[in-house]
Formats: C-alpha cells, structure tokens, sequence
C-alpha cells in the first residue's frame, strides 16, 4: 500500500476519533482535518488517478457537510446560525 493511502486511512480514523468527541472539543482538530484533507485527497489523486481522487472528495465532503456548509454561508455573506451547542 502506498503512503498517501496509508495516510489517507489515519486520517479517516482520525476523524472518526473526533467526531466522537463533544462538541467543543471537535474544533481544532476538525479544522486541522479540515485543512490537511485538500491536501492528502490531492496527494492521493496525483499517484493513483483522478477516480481515486473523486471517490476521496466524495467522502470528504460526505464528513464535513456541516462545516463547509457554514463557511460556504459566511462567504456568500448569508446568516449561519451555530448549532445549539456551540452558542455560550
């Protein structure tokens, strides 16, 4: 198995790790999740082709539907209420 797979298989157990955690306790690993998936997903499609790559972004944006759904709202400049959980 190649590295970029091995990498992108801790990364999914890694995520499953965190979407365990409370609420709260998801954010900063999420976001570092968040950030180093474009990377590995690219990494992965450059040594094995582009249907691994699709099948990669697929998952991703499977998991983190949430997030990329209230930063894709904030950046078109619409309201994105946190979930109840997050507000103090």
């Amino acid at each position: 198995m190649s590295t970029p797979l091995i990498l992108g298989c801790l990364w999914v157990v890694a995520s499953a790790i965190v979407a365990m955690l409370p609420m709260r306790a998801q954010m900063l690993p999420g976001l570092s999740l968040l950030v180093s998936a474009p990377v590995l997903l690219v990494w992965i499609g450059w040594a094995h082709g582009w249907i691994w790559l699709a099948l990669g972004l697929f998952a991703f944006l499977s998991m983190f539907r949430n997030p990329l759904r209230y930063f894709l709202r904030r950046a078109l400049g619409r309201p994105a209420p946190l979930p109840p959980e997050l507000k103090q």
